[in-house]
C-alpha cells in the first residue's frame, strides 16, 4: 500500500539561503509524524510548501498518488489537507459554533447562498465537531471570551471540518500550559487514529514529541539529518548535537572539532 503523503526531493531557496534541501519523506494514514529542528531549520517553509502557500523550486508532493505541487491552498484543502497554525485565527465576535459553521459553509461551497441565513446551516455537523474536541458546552460563547487552550481546541475542530485525510499542525501547542499541551495532543492522537488521519506536526516541546509521535524526523539547515522512532532519534548523536545549549542552530558536521564531547553529550539531549 502506498503512503498517504509522499514527498520527494523538496527544495526551496531564497536568494543564497537554502531553506529546504532535497527533503524526502512519507506519511501513512493514521500515522503521527513529528518534524523537529532548531529555529531556522526550515520546518515552516516545508509546511508552507505542503499546503500550497509557497511553491517549491523542485520536488514532488503526492497526496494518495496525486501530484499537488502547483495547486493553490484552497485546492489542496479541498483534496483533504487540514491545517492548524502557530497563532490561532478565529472570528472573536462570532460564537464558537459559528466559527465552525463558516468553515463548513465554505467546504460545501455555500457561503454566498447562505449570507444572512447561516445561523442554522450545518449546525448539527458543527456541534458534532465541537463534541469531538470537547467544546460542545461552549458552542454559544463568543470566541473572544475563550481561554487560549480552548481556542486551540476550536482550531482543531475547524481543521477537521473539511474531513481531512492529512492534518498539518504547525506548533500546535505553542503558548499553552504544560497540562494543556498534553491534553491537546492526546486528543489529536485519539482522533487521528480513530479516523485514520495522517498527522504531520512541528513542535519545540520535546516531551510532547516523544510521548505522542509514532516517528520523528529532524531537520537542520534545511536537510533531514535523522528519522526513526522517538527513542532512536533521542539517542542519535547528530540530533543531540543540534540541540546543544538552548537549541541554537548547530552544524553537526563540525561536532568533531569540539573538544569537550563528553560535556556536549551530557547536556545536548533533545529530550
Amino acid at each position: 500500500m502506498s503512503a498517504l503523503l509522499q514527498v520527494a526531493g523538496l527544495v526551496k531557496s531564497y536568494g543564497g539561503v537554502h531553506a529546504v534541501r532535497g527533503v524526502t519523506f512519507a506519511v501513512d494514514a493514521g500515522q503521527i509524524l513529528a518534524l523537529i529542528g532548531p529555529n531556522g531549520a526550515g520546518k515552516s517553509t516545508c509546511f508552507n510548501m505542503l499546503n500550497g502557500q509557497i511553491p517549491p523550486d523542485a520536488g514532488s508532493i503526492r497526496l494518495e498518488g496525486e501530484e499537488i505541487v502547483g495547486l493553490p491552498p484552497r485546492a489542496v484543502w479541498r483534496r483533504g489537507v487540514g491545517r492548524t497554525f502557530q497563532i490561532t485565527a478565529t472570528f472573536p465576535s462570532m460564537t464558537v459554533r459559528e466559527n465552525v459553521q463558516v468553515t463548513l459553509l465554505s467546504f460545501h461551497n455555500r457561503l454566498a447562498s447562505f449570507i444572512g441565513y447561516a445561523g442554522a446551516a450545518y449546525r448539527a455537523e458543527a456541534d458534532g465537531l465541537l463534541a469531538l474536541v470537547g467544546m460542545e458546552a461552549q458552542a454559544q460563547r463568543p470566541c473572544g471570551e475563550l481561554a487560549y487552550g480552548d481556542l486551540k481546541r476550536l482550531e482543531l475542530a475547524i481543521a477537521l471540518a473539511n474531513q481531512p485525510r492529512l492534518l498539518l499542525m504547525d506548533e500546535p501547542t505553542a503558548g499553552m500550559a504544560p497540562k494543556e499541551r498534553v491534553e491537546l495532543m492526546r486528543l489529536t492522537a485519539g482522533i487521528a487514529r480513530e479516523k485514520n488521519i495522517g498527522v504531520l506536526f512541528t513542535e519545540h516541546d520535546m516531551d510532547v514529541v516523544f510521548e505522542h509521535a509514532d516517528a520523528v524526523m529532524v531537520l537542520n539547515r534545511g536537510e533531514l539529518i535523522a528519522r526513526g522512532t522517538p527513542e532512536e532519534v533521542r539517542r542519535d548523536p547528530h540530533v543531540r548535537a543540534i540541540y546543544l545549549g538552548e537549541g541554537l542552530l548547530y552544524d553537526a558536521r563540525h561536532r568533531q572539532d569540539q573538544p569537550d564531547t563528553q560535556h556536549q553529550n551530557q547536556h545536548g539531549s533533545a529530550a
